[in-house]
């Protein structure tokens, strides 16, 4: 199929085209006729399967029609909330993209920045806005962005918004919703909370399905190495020795760990940046950007904070700290198989974490090769056993509870 086929309007198609476009992929060819007909839609994709111009095409165009019709000009009446920073930009950016064209307006609001442009945008009248949950009530609340005119509204990644503890702000955000209104829900997974919210803001929607969980990573070649924890860091440098590692996502169960990962890599000469939920946007961004550019080769990343990063023709997943949850392993390893390319994602599992290994394998239906040869084999064969916590004297425990108290009366000194 060609994107001809599919009645879009000229100055979409002229977008598409000049983004290099021919062919829809399987979500596109499917959703965006069912949503240029006014449905409500249940989207289950992954990122990578083109479900953003799945959505963004049919909002442009249902919009230029409307305002070509006398409609009020740059009113806000699409929505489209999302679950991080980068997902909201790069979304955002999808819209700009194909609706370059249309004279339509579109505004990224989201937090860890200073809310004062996002604000001018608004005021300054938008016809679609993308956002994210807990930056948009805050704005909301200060009364600074209405959302009653809203005809069109998309919830994209819902499941990652119940990961990551934001589906009550968009509760709060759906109950300010006009009650007429297209809808569209896009999730990678379908956990029951998931499909009660479909139910409750779906009307007589249709399904999409596109891209099973299990056959995501088919294309993507999967490796495990057994190695000790203390020597993943060893393990991780020797690897990357190897220059047909163009460009890697190292995966950090923690943000202490990802900052680790990123500063042993550049003592070992090895350019990388980190991003987590403790940098800054503008560290976040500056992160993103230099990997993208080609300026540093290695990112290393906790899961929240790569959310929604879409990098292209990224070589290499290496998950140095295996996910506690399945489907978090084929997420991660997604990012190398954007839209039908292939990758290698490569894993580090200790004794600790065979657990979550049996788990991935057993979602994924088949086991993941081992790499038995390699400089730093598993040691350790048992559970490491945590550290007993030392045993103080009644002398240092009132020593330490002396020191507690002592802290607000400094502080209250300070203050003075």
């Amino acid at each position: 199929m060609h994107f001809t086929e599919l009645n879009l309007i000229s100055p979409i198609l002229k977008a598409v085209e000049r983004e290099g476009y021919e062919h829809p992929s399987p979500i596109q060819s499917e959703a965006i006729p069912l949503l240029l007909r006014g449905r409500d839609l249940l989207g289950c994709a992954q990122t990578g399967t083109g479900k953003t111009a799945a959505f963004a095409i049919p909002i442009l165009q249902t919009l230029y029609k409307r305002r070509a019709d006398g409609k009020a000009k740059h009113s806000l009446r699409a929505l489209v909330l999302t679950p991080t920073r980068e997902l909201a930009s790069q979304v955002g950016q999808s819209f700009q993209d194909y609706g370059r064209y249309t004279g339509l307006k579109t505004a990224v609001i989201f937090g860890g920045v200073g809310q004062e442009p996002q604000v001018a945008a608004l005021r300054a009248g938008v016809d679609i806005l993308v956002a994210t949950p807990g930056r948009l009530n805050d704005l909301i609340g200060q009364k600074l962005c209405d959302l009653s005119g809203i005809c069109m509204f998309v919830l994209d990644e819902a499941d990652r918004m119940l990961d990551m503890g934001f589906i009550h702000d968009v509760k709060k955000v759906i109950a300010l919703l006009p009650r007429q209104r297209q809808t569209m829900l896009f999730s990678a997974t379908m956990p029951k909370e998931i499909a009660a919210l479909a139910d409750s803001i779906l009307r007589d929607p249709v399904t999409v399905a596109v891209t099973p969980v299990s056959s995501a990573v088919e294309i993507i070649t999967q490796f495990v190495y057994f190695v000790d924890k203390a020597n993943k860091g060893k393990l991780l440098v020797e690897l990357l020795r190897d220059e047909s590692i163009v460009s890697g996502l190292v995966f950090s169960r923690t943000k202490h760990g990802a900052d680790r990962i990123c500063k042993m890599l550049s003592r070992a000469g090895i350019s990388a940046g980190a991003i987590h939920g403790d940098k800054s946007q503008g560290a976040r961004q500056n992160a993103l950007s230099g990997f993208k550019s080609g300026k540093t080769r290695i990112l290393v990343a906790t899961d929240i904070a790569a959310r929604g990063i879409d990098i292209d023709q990224l070589s290499h997943v290496i998950n140095f700290d295996l996910p506690n949850e399945p489907e978090t392993y084929v997420h991660r390893i997604g990012r190398t198989g954007r839209a039908g390319l292939g990758g290698i994602a490569i894993s580090f599992c200790n004794f600790d974490e065979k657990a979550y290994l049996k788990d991935i394998q057993k979602l994924l239906g088949k086991e993941i090769p081992v790499i038995e040869e390699h400089p730093f084999p598993m040691q350790i064969f048992e559970p490491t056993k945590p550290q007993p916590r030392p045993v103080l004297t009644r002398a240092e425990r009132e020593t330490r509870a002396a020191k507690r108290n002592s802290k607000p009366m400094a502080r209250q000194r300070n203050r003075r």
